[in-house]
């Protein structure tokens, strides 16, 4: 298992979350959250867990980082006999995928929409707004998906129904959100960053619209008492989500009247459309004018 995830370790390039702890990743600590009888979050390093545990086994949504998975597992251990059966992945980056190859080795079968698993299986080039160009190397055979999906698929486990269904083009090509229907919780993957802005993998076929659009989705699915697992961020409630929703629909619509009134894309930033809500998630300008020229690029913009 340490020769896996060491190899692992290499081959990732995380687009979707801070990793200046990577090579200290000793460090890390694995905190579990028990949201229901059954159903709890681990947080770490990397994007947020989902578990749901039972006779029937162990339910994972994403597993993080290659070298956490024995930390990963021993936190399952904690709460749990049973053995862990499915992983599912919300995406492809490698914060929420990169524990595949060592779960996989240890039994598990791997889950995710089809272009998680296309995605996974050639190198891709990331195109931060803002950042370097770089690429991420194809994922081990046995780090991809087995079975993989277009629309949704039901797993009935642990007495309860895991609805996935995909939502197209939002963080990435490949999102999908996972709803625990008798638990009421929601798993959002990267669709969902609490309190900040988040990163659309337009590389990936994400887009401003899509984000905004998978969390109407969501809320759909959701009441008032339903538990949200984000991509990353604290747990939250529907009241959470659907005030980011509006903070992207809000911003996104900001962008769009300064660029019909035929602004360039320094202009739209020096103008800081996004500024107030920058001040709400205590956001540095940086990430305010990246979070700009995403939008902007989205929607057209050169």
């Amino acid at each position: 298992m340490r020769r896996i995830a060491a190899a692992g370790l290499l081959c990732l390039c995380i687009p979707s979350a801070p990793v200046s702890g990577q090579n200290t990743m000793d460090d890390v600590q694995i905190t579990t959250q028990q949201l229901t009888d059954g159903v709890y979050m681990l947080t770490g390093q990397g994007g947020n867990i989902g578990v749901s545990v039972g006779p029937d086994g162990v339910f994972v949504i994403d597993d993080q980082f290659a070298p956490l998975t024995e930390k990963i597992l021993a936190a399952i251990a904690a709460i749990t006999s049973e053995s862990v059966r499915f992983v599912f992945n919300t995406h492809w980056h490698g914060d929420h995928t990169g524990g595949n190859e060592n779960m996989g080795e240890a039994g598990a079968l791997i889950v995710a929409h089809d272009n998680v698993r296309e995605r996974m299986s050639a190198d891709q080039v990331l195109q931060r707004i803002g950042r370097p160009v770089s690429t991420t190397p194809a994922s081990p055979e046995g780090a991809l998906p087995v079975v993989t999906f277009t629309d949704d698929v039901s797993f009935h486990i642990n007495g309860d129904r895991l609805h996935a269904f995909h939502v197209e083009n939002a963080h990435t090509d490949g999102d999908a959100i996972v709803h625990f229907v008798g638990a009421n919780v929601v798993h959002m993957g990267d669709t969902f960053f609490r309190d900040r802005f988040p990163f659309i993998d337009t590389a990936s076929g994400g887009s401003i619209d899509g984000l905004i659009a998978a969390a109407g989705a969501a809320l759909g699915v959701m009441d008032g008492e339903t538990q949200i697992i984000p991509g990353h961020g604290p747990l939250s409630s529907r009241e959470d989500l659907r005030a980011y929703r509006d903070a992207l629909k809000a911003m996104r619509d900001a962008v769009a009247d300064l660029m019909a009134e035929g602004m360039s894309l320094n202009q739209i930033q020096a103008a800081r459309p996004v500024q107030a809500q920058a001040r709400m998630w205590g956001q540095e300008r940086t990430a305010e004018d990246t979070f700009v020229a995403t939008i902007h690029h989205g929607l057209g913009g050169r």
